[in-house]
């Protein structure tokens, strides 16, 4: 028996990086597929999930910007590679039989749906899953605050953040063997302690809209599933810590 979701509809964000698997660039289509199949578990869940990628793996504006590029130029040039890893995604959900839409802020109708707020729902209540390629659309801001913002706009009740790690430390704990695990946070201790699991316009944002944010480990088997069904390994950055 499946146990119950705690959600209708939520955002799972995940890094570009999350897409490299082993390697030190691009994207490993195995990592890609079991990703896939972890949302497809979610969605038999009766869960409506929308999700946004980095893209980091592919080519990060701020890098861009400290070689001599504009800042604006690399941006886009970053917002460009969040569509690749969405179509690659796409591509893979579909192969499992999840019928997905990706939607993106920087118009290319060849190859994708343009973002327009009252269609990306309507795909969500018919069950699709929505993939929100190209960020914000604009130069300038993360794909951390483009997770955020589209949690808003599609009335989520939480947003997923898949990271390297089971949760939020005080430190790495990869680097740092007494780095402190938090079972829970309010928005005001991430932004005062400067936790760097997402940036602060993000932050701002879920808090002003009262999303609870879940920090996870993408690469544990199950675990977006679990976590949706209040049984996973996270730390809940939500209004008040209990």
């Amino acid at each position: 028996m499946q146990p119950a979701a705690r959600y209708h509809r939520v955002l799972l964000k995940c890094s570009g990086e999350a897409l490299m698997g082993g390697g030190d660039y691009g994207i490993d289509f195995d990592t890609v597929d079991r990703i896939a199949k972890e949302v497809k578990a979610v969605r038999e869940l009766g869960v409506q999930v929308c999700m946004v990628l980095g893209g980091g793996n592919i080519f990060r504006g701020v890098s861009g910007a400290t070689r001599g590029m504009q800042r604006a130029s690399a941006d886009y040039m970053g917002m460009l590679a969040t569509v690749i890893n969405a179509l690659a995604l796409q591509n893979m959900l579909e192969g499992h039989g999840v019928e997905s839409r990706v939607l993106s802020a920087i118009p290319m109708s060849t190859v994708c749906e343009p973002y327009i707020r009252r269609r990306a729902i309507r795909h969500l209540d018919k069950g699709r899953v929505v993939i929100f390629g190209g960020g914000t659309g604009n130069p300038f801001f993360t794909t951390d605050t483009a997770a955020a913002l589209r949690a808003a706009e599609m009335g989520c009740d939480a947003l997923l953040k898949g990271t390297q790690v089971d949760g939020v430390y005080s430190a790495d704990p990869k680097t740092d063997p007494d780095a402190e695990r938090y079972e829970r946070l309010n928005y005001l201790e991430v932004l005062s302690r400067d936790l760097k699991v997402m940036d602060a316009s993000a932050i701002s944002l879920a808090r002003e809209n009262k999303i609870p944010i879940l920090v996870f480990s993408v690469h544990t088997p199950g675990a977006f599933a679990d976590v949706i069904s209040g049984n996973g390994t996270c730390t809940i950055i939500g209004a008040a810590a209990e």
